[in-house]
């Protein structure tokens, strides 16, 4: 006979596993976190893309629920059955999308009950949305703990939506320092060598094309930086996907700027693309903490930001990066335009942001944030019971 695996299971559960921050730290935690202490399963309310292939370990089984759009009550039940079927330990559903889960969890009996946010969508950019506020304060009673990414949600849960204050806990995201490091030299083997030739700065972004990480902000910034004087060394990549991808480049199609820029779509060399950028730049309407942030700042990059939400954790203003108005794309041009013609700037922000990374964001003391979550609530569930 088999002996039972008592390691608990982790059911983590989203709206979608497919490229972004969110997911990316999902894998990172279950890639890091004991194997001998901790069994992951991966429960997608809608689908799952290749990202996939991002988990290292063999054992995690990834679930699709193929929810439709809107209200899908079976979707619901397939997630009820599955529960059943799994018994995991814990569930830990991210943000609103998926934060019903935490209901079907309770009813299937799953005894722990955790909740991420880790930043609001284009439906709700502020989080002032009084139907959604009232949704999380519904569901707290079938939630045993919140967890937020940064100092802006954690406040938020608990003076505007009115979560208890002992029931919230904040884990910044952490990045792997040695995955993500400075390049030695600034060689090129990524990044196109007839876009991207030696002399010429490349500014880019590792972003979703969606309308709250807002791609146009920076291609309209990189568009009139480049017809300013000290301009034209400028180089733009904008490696990801999404609705607004194909926009985006008929924008620098139309400003016949197209050949100077490179939109390769999805990639997965993402720490070789941002080794071989010099400047790092965040356009997003909102943000919690930008996992692509903290990656570019352990690659040693400044890092132009909107000044929302958990860049203003992130990027020190004048110190690692420069920080500018959301939808400003003229200010992000003139940060453009600074780092362009300074190369000294550049390398002393560069400096400072794999300094603060290092001190403050590594993936060592997130991982150890959540173990420490996971064990101590599992410990008081055995001493509950």
């Amino acid at each position: 006979m088999s002996t039972p695996d008592r390691r608990p299971l982790i059911a983590h559960i989203m709206h979608r596993f497919d490229y972004g921050g969110l997911e990316n730290g999902v894998v990172n935690v279950v890639n890091g976190l004991p194997e001998q202490s901790f069994r992951h399963a991966i429960i997608a309310m809608t689908e799952a893309s290749d990202f996939r292939q991002r988990l290292k370990r063999s054992d995690v089984a990834v679930y699709t629920l193929n929810k439709k759009r809107g209200k899908d009550p079976s979707a619901y039940l397939r997630l009820y059955s599955l529960l059943r079927k799994l018994r995991p330990t814990v569930v830990h559903t991210r943000n609103l999308a998926a934060i019903e889960g935490a209901l079907i969890a309770r009813l299937a009996g799953v005894p722990l009950r955790i909740h991420g946010e880790h930043g609001w969508d284009v439906y709700d950019p502020d989080g002032s949305n009084k139907r959604y506020r009232a949704l999380r304060r519904l569901l707290n009673p079938a939630i045993h703990r919140f967890v937020s990414v940064s100092k802006e949600i954690e406040q938020w849960l608990v003076t505007s939506v009115g979560i208890p204050a002992g029931k919230v806990m904040r884990i910044c995201n952490g990045v792997d320092t040695q995955r993500f490091r400075p390049a030695v030299t600034r060689k090129r083997d990524v990044l196109p060598a007839a876009i991207f030739s030696p002399g010429t700065i490349a500014v880019g972004s590792v972003i979703r094309f969606s309308e709250i990480k807002d791609p146009f902000n920076l291609v309209r910034a990189f568009i009139e930086a480049r017809r300013a004087p000290g301009g034209q060394v400028l180089r733009l990549a904008m490696a990801g996907n999404g609705p607004m991808h194909a926009d985006a480049v008929s924008l620098l199609r139309e400003a016949q700027m197209e050949h100077v820029a490179w939109l390769p779509g999805s990639r997965d060399d993402v720490p070789q693309i941002l080794a071989e950028l010099d400047v790092f730049v965040l356009g997003s309407r909102r943000e919690g903490i930008s996992n692509t942030v903290l990656e570019s700042m352990a690659s040693g990059l400044p890092v132009i930001a909107t000044a929302t939400g958990g860049n203003l954790e992130l990027v020190q203003d004048g110190a690692n990066g420069r920080l500018v108005p959301p939808g400003d794309s003229a200010a992000m041009a003139q940060a453009l335009l600074a780092y362009a013609v300074d190369p000294a700037l550049r390398e002393a922000h560069g400096r400072e942001s794999r300094a603060r990374a290092e001190r403050e964001y590594s993936l060592r003391r997130m991982l150890t944030d959540y173990e420490s979550l996971y064990r101590n609530e599992c410990i008081r569930l055995g001493e509950a019971a």
